[in-house]
């Protein structure tokens, strides 16, 4: 039986969907990194002590139809944008209402349908693209189709309202520049009685700021590729040191739940550590017994790459737009398919765990 003809199946990706609804597109994300790091733990552990059967908890569980990224939290994602539309989130958010992916959305019936159905969506794009052998990580890119999918249904621009003559210009967010939404107002900038007057009209959701980054404390050139660096470094490193390519990533989205808790400053990392475990693996030949520098060096060029390649997206689709589009999703998809050209062209001589 293949996968998409089993009705379990499709039930629990339904029940993963409503239930990133439930919790919050963040905060299911987060859980997911934390049973990500048990399942590691166990594999790590039961390999260690010569036991041939791995525990299934990542693959199963973490990265399967209940909170799988494309189905728990994308599912969370496109029931964020309906509620926004029907009107059902009041939070303050700094943003539109859609962004806010921390915000749980309790138990209102139509909006866990909408993430059920969001991640009966997922599932398929997973199933579909993992099948077929198509050359990207197949659960980065049901996020990301996901995203694409949700802002149509629901009827959101793709790219949004650009209010800049450039998609790259992100010093408008700097000096505070406000423009005018369907509620009113007028352009202003921040100083003296207009900045007042713009931060009560934002209050009541007549202004939106003319560039909304998609972290404030992640978004300049020079840190994001320092981020890029080490912490693809250290994705590097934990495959080495543990054989494990996606401990590294559960980490990373683990730490997200002092996100999703309000704590400032906290950077999103999990877009650098996974295409960097991954490329070391694939330069080592597919196995995980490697040598430490040459992982370094390639972990390192691929932390970097996926750390700016996440910005570029953000730039694009995220900070004009009106719901959540995930610029981790887009740059693990596109680094994994780095990976599978190289590994085509014969630069890499394995190409680690991904579908090809």
């Amino acid at each position: 039986m293949s996968a998409l003809s089993d009705p379990g199946l499709w039930l629990a990706a339904f029940a993963g969907g409503a239930f990133g609804a439930a919790l919050g597109a963040l905060p299911a994300f987060a859980f997911m990194g934390i049973i990500v790091i048990a399942g590691e733990t166990a594999n790590v552990v039961t390999e260690a002590v010569g036991v041939e059967a791995q525990i299934a908890i990542t693959d199963s569980i973490a990265f399967g139809p209940v909170f799988g990224p494309h189905i728990s939290f994308a599912g969370g994602a496109a029931a964020a944008a309906y509620a926004a539309r029907k009107g059902y989130m009041d939070t303050g958010f700094d943003y539109h209402e859609a962004k806010n992916i921390s915000h749980a959305l309790g138990t209102r019936y139509d909006v866990l349908a909408v993430g059920g159905v969001f991640g009966v969506f997922g599932m398929i794009v997973r199933q579909t693209s993992g099948g077929l052998g198509m050359p990207w990580d197949p659960i980065a890119m049901g996020v990301v189709i996901s995203a694409v999918a949700h802002r149509l249904i629901f009827g959101y621009s793709l790219i949004g309202s650009v209010h800049v003559d450039s998609l790259w210009d992100m010093t408008p967010f700097e000096s505070e520049e406000m423009h005018t939404t369907a509620e009113g107002g007028e352009i202003v900038a921040d100083g003296g009685e207009t900045a007042e007057k713009a931060a009560t009209d934002r209050e009541d959701g007549s202004q939106r700021l003319v560039v909304e980054p998609w972290l404030p404390q992640q978004y300049r050139w020079g840190n994001v590729a320092m981020l890029g660096l080490v912490v693809g470094l250290l994705g590097g490193y934990l495959v080495v040191v543990t054989g494990s390519v996606f401990l590294g990533f559960g980490i990373s989205a683990a730490t997200l739940f002092f996100l999703a808790c309000g704590v400032e400053q906290i950077p999103v990392t999990h877009h650098i550590t996974l295409p960097a475990s991954t490329a070391a693996v694939a330069l080592a030949g597919g196995t995980t017994d490697m040598a430490m520098l040459p992982a370094l060096a390639i972990a390192a060029v691929f932390g970097l790459s996926g750390a700016l390649s996440g910005e570029i997206v953000q730039r694009v689709f995220y900070a004009h737009g009106d719901t959540h589009f995930d610029p981790p999703a887009a740059a693990i998809a596109l680094n994994t398919f780095f990976i599978a050209v190289l590994y085509y062209v014969g630069l890499f001589p394995g190409f680690s765990w991904l579908p090809l």
